[in-house]
């Protein structure tokens, strides 16, 4: 059971891998004279970005409108796990979110991305996004029952680590606007995760805006940007797979844990049996009484019904599917960045950048090379 609540917990977590890229030499000082009147005398040779030619004669010193990059992402995150359903080949699904308690539930992921990108307007970047993942997830998780005594009875408790490899794919945008010498990037991205365990890909939406300065360096086409900003990283909120049992669970350990569920569930019925039985008959017409003996017989119901579904499915375990559903999401969507990008020359460019401020943290290192088209 752990290794299922793990594999579902697949959430990728490399999608800060997608990032977009701010770049140092996206426009000049308009004080300084003497460099506008340098850049508007040059003639632009490529054909994008389209009004490239116009920027350029405007006093703008565009960068070369294309792009390849590496990076690598690192990152942690908790995430928020809800209306968890399950079921065991292909019969019926059971909500077990009501008994089913997440204590921890984190993803970590170190991604290598490959970026093309082009400016097709000099205020506009669009870029592609191709990456892979490795990813592991800890998870920490409680069943419990309703007591009608103590609130609530745990039926048996649980934890492991899972590690697995994801491939990202999608396409992203990134609209910049120049504020007085400083510059502010919007930048924007779809991507899809794809997890083997998992029936579909997971879509992911990314949002990062930042503002910074760009400083010219006493070399040539050489400089440094900083920056400030947001990370905002939403996915789909649904996710299901189908998985073999002996991928899904450890035999003997399923086992044993079945046979516990079934003498707690047992011991938990009897301590409700008896509290009824305590109870005047006045005390048993009471609403909140009737209420938690209702919960309770309710939860333990389905807690045994689960445990019959996964005996039988254990009886054949070679042959046996288990099927899931599950509700998900960031716990903190949002973190603040810094970042810096050294511009060695118009072609080549180094960058870092780091997320904090919230349960999600990251760290982003890249090299890119530019060329015109």
């Amino acid at each position: 059971m752990k290794r299922l609540l793990l594999l579902m917990l697949g959430l990728v977590l490399g999608t800060g891998a997608s990032l977009g890229q701010v770049f140092t030499n996206r426009g000049i000082n308009p004080t300084d004279e003497a460099q506008r009147d340098s850049v508007s005398r040059e003639d632009y040779p490529y054909v994008l970005p389209l009004l490239g030619k116009k920027a350029v004669a405007a006093g703008y010193d565009l960068p070369y409108s294309a792009g390849i990059s590496v990076n690598y992402f690192a990152q942690a995150s908790d995430i928020i796990l809800k209306d968890l359903r399950v079921g065991f080949n292909d019969g019926e699904m059971y909500d077990i979110s009501s008994i089913v308690k997440f204590d921890m539930a984190k993803s970590r992921a170190s991604a290598l991305t490959f970026r093309p990108d082009v400016w097709l307007l000099p205020f506009l970047n669009v870029y592609g996004i191709l990456g892979r993942a490795q990813s592991s997830t800890e998870v920490k998780y409680t069943v419990n029952v309703p007591d009608p005594i103590n609130g609530f009875t745990p039926i048996f408790s649980g934890g492991s680590l899972i590690e697995f490899q994801t491939t990202t794919f999608g396409f992203g945008v990134m609209p910049t606007i120049g504020i007085g010498g400083n510059f502010l990037a919007l930048d924007m991205n779809i991507a899809w995760v794809d997890i083997p365990q998992l029936k579909q890909p997971i879509r992911t939406f990314v949002f990062g805006p930042r503002l910074g300065r760009n400083f010219q360096l006493k070399k040539p086409e050489r400089a440094i940007a900083v920056w400030i900003g947001g990370f905002r990283v939403s996915l789909n909120a649904e996710t299901d797979g189908s998985l073999p049992l002996d991928e899904a669970v450890d035999f003997e350990d399923f086992s044993n844990r079945i046979d516990q569920g079934f003498d707690r569930v047992e011991t938990a019925q009897m301590r409700v049996d008896d509290w009824w039985a305590s109870l005047s008959p006045i005390e048993r017409l009471n609403p909140t009484n009737i209420a938690k003996r209702t919960a309770a017989n309710r939860a333990l119901g389905l807690a045994g019904d689960v445990l019959v579904a996964a005996e039988n499915a254990l009886s054949n375990a070679e042959n046996s599917t288990v099927q899931y559903t599950m509700n998900r999401r960031v716990a903190d969507p949002w973190n603040f960045l810094t970042g810096a990008q050294f511009q060695v020359n118009k072609k080549w460019m180094v960058r870092v950048e780091a997320g904090y401020l919230s349960s999600r943290t990251q760290f982003m290192t890249g090299l890119q090379y530019r060329f015109g088209l």
